[in-house]
Formats: structure tokens, C-alpha cells, sequence
């Protein structure tokens, strides 16, 4: 029996306690990742030319919100095993035998099939067909397929976390737009250089738990160069909403700042000796800095054009 197994027998043994709290189901909806996601998703809506009353509005909003936190659950309840091998993962309240995994997956389902029929009700029917369609990706594209399967799990499954805006644009005009796309665009290159960076000082736990990440499957350089060439079409991609005149210098110079910082921490990376991790806890710390201050500078640029 390998040490996997063992540990996953061991983790699947591990009953619920019957004493999870609000704390604990709020855990597992994910609320850090889901408050990107939330962010980038209320830009979306806010910058988008239509007219959607305040409500309405934060009812979208809501929507994403809970829509990211039920693929988060799902998400928990699928990955209970290697979630209980990995050190960053394993206080997580299934893991942990704070909740029981079938009620984890239950939670996740009904939020799900709430968040998707509450949009289609109260805002519009391409907005939570999208929410629908984002929350199928997320659970059965790559959590159940591609994660465990391949190392390009994160450059495919990332059009997931980069769908929101396009949901937010969607419910404020009832459309897509090519500006909503290049949003979607940003999100889906800035994923890979993210999550690499944080597999590049957590290989060894993504090996444990048979995880093909990137840097476990074709090695730390290879990973770091691939970093660096996202990195570089991140920060040229990052000016297209100016150079498409959506824009005003005000976003076009902070879009110039936060991509070359961004060059810069790869080429850290990239320069960085094997045992020297710094670099890549600090581009990962960064890279979820440079997406909130990227969708803050196209709100704040709006708000300032009126």
C-alpha cells in the first residue's frame, strides 16, 4: 500500500464530529478565492454600459458570489483525499472531520442550483446560463477531469475563475461584449503564473498527493520559463482594454506598472537557485495583488471618465 492510499484510507476514516459551525461551512465555500472571483465579477457588471437597477444588481453580484462558493464545496468534497495529504489543504473541514463530506456535497449542490435559478429569475437568462456553465466547468472539467490528469490542468481549467466578469457584464446589459471577453482573457493568462508560483514551493506536497503539477511533471526550470512567458503576455494583454480606447491613460499607465512588476518577479523567479523559494512566495503574494489593483484601475478609470 502506498503512503497515498494509507493516508487517504486513513483520511475517508476520519468521521464527522456533528460539531461543525457557521465558521466551518463558510470555510468551504472558499471565501478568499471567492472574493476575487466576487471582485472581478462586480467590475464586470459596473463597467458595463447597461443599466441595471441597484437590486438587481446586487442580486448578480450575490449570484457569483454563491455560485463560487457552491464549486468550492463541490470542489472540497471531490478532493477530500488528496486535501487530507497536503499541508495547506488539510485543515479544511471535511479533512478535518469538521463536516461530513455528504453534507459538504449536498450544501454545494443546492447553493449551486440556488445561485444558477435565482439569476435566471431576478436578472437574465444569459447571465445564469453562464453562471450554469461556469460552475459545470469548474466541478466536472477540472476538478474531475484535469486535475488530476494532466499539467495543463490550470491553463485549461482556468477559464473557470475567468468567466465572472463576463457573467457581471452579462446581467448589467444582457450581452457579451469584446471588452468583457479581454477581461475573461486577462484572468484566464494571469491563472497559470498564480497557481505556478505556488506550486513551484509546494511540489513536494502536490507529488504526495499525485497531483501533476507543473513543476512535478517537467521540472522547476521548465515551470519557470513557462512563468516568465505568461508573465510577459499577461502584462501586454493587460493593456488591451486601453489600447482598444475603453480606456483612459489613468488605467493604460497603471496597467503599464503592475505588468512590468510582474515581469519583474518571474524574471526573479526565473533567476532564483533551486532551494530558493522567496521569489515564488512573493510572486504568488503579488499576482493576487496585481488582478485586484488591475480590475480596481479599470473601476477607478471609469468612475473618473463617468
Amino acid at each position: 500500500m502506498t503512503d497515498l492510499t494509507a493516508q487517504t484510507l486513513s483520511a475517508e476514516a476520519v468521521p464527522s464530529t456533528g460539531t461543525a459551525s457557521v465558521r466551518d461551512y463558510i470555510a468551504l465555500l472558499k471565501p478568499r478565492v471567492m472574493s476575487l472571483v466576487v471582485f472581478t465579477g462586480f467590475v464586470g457588471l459596473a463597467i458595463a454600459p447597461g443599466d441595471i437597477h441597484p437590486v438587481l444588481a446586487t442580486i448578480a453580484v450575490l449570484c457569483i458570489a454563491v455560485g463560487a462558493g457552491a464549486s468550492g464545496a463541490i470542489n472540497m468534497w471531490y478532493d477530500r483525499d488528496i486535501d487530507a495529504v497536503m499541508g495547506r489543504t488539510d485543515k479544511r473541514p471535511i479533512p478535518a472531520g469538521k463536516v461530513d463530506a455528504d453534507e459538504a456535497l449536498s450544501f454545494g449542490v443546492i447553493l449551486a442550483g440556488f445561485s444558477v435559478l435565482v439569476m435566471a429569475l431576478a436578472v437574465n437568462v444569459l447571465s445564469a446560463a453562464l453562471l450554469a456553465a461556469t460552475i459545470g466547468f469548474y466541478v466536472f472539467v477540472y476538478t474531475m477531469w484535469l486535475k488530476r490528469r494532466t499539467p495543463q490542468n490550470i491553463v485549461i481549467g482556468g477559464a473557470a475563475g475567468a468567466v465572472p466578469p463576463v457573467i457581471g457584464w452579462a446581467a448589467a446589459t444582457g450581452d457579451v461584449s469584446w471588452l468583457s471577453l479581454v477581461m475573461f482573457a486577462i484572468i484566464f493568462v494571469w491563472t497559470p503564473p498564480h497557481f505556478w508560483a505556488l506550486a513551484l514551493w509546494k511540489r513536494g506536497e502536490y507529488a504526495a498527493a499525485g497531483v501533476p503539477m507543473l513543476p512535478v511533471v517537467s521540472g522547476e526550470r521548465s515551470t519557470k520559463r513557462q512563468i516568465l512567458a505568461y508573465s510577459v503576455l499577461l502584462a501586454v494583454l493587460g493593456l488591451a482594454p486601453w489600447a482598444m480606447a475603453a480606456t483612459t491613460a489613468v488605467y493604460g499607465v497603471a496597467s503599464i506598472v503592475l505588468g512590468g512588476l510582474f515581469v519583474l518577479g518571474a524574471v526573479q523567479v526565473l533567476r532564483a537557485g533551486a532551494d530558493d523559494m522567496k521569489p515564488a512566495k512573493l510572486l504568488f503574494g503579488y499576482s493576487i495583488l496585481y488582478l485586484f489593483a488591475l480590475f480596481g484601475a479599470l473601476l477607478a478609470d471609469h468612475w473618473i471618465a463617468g
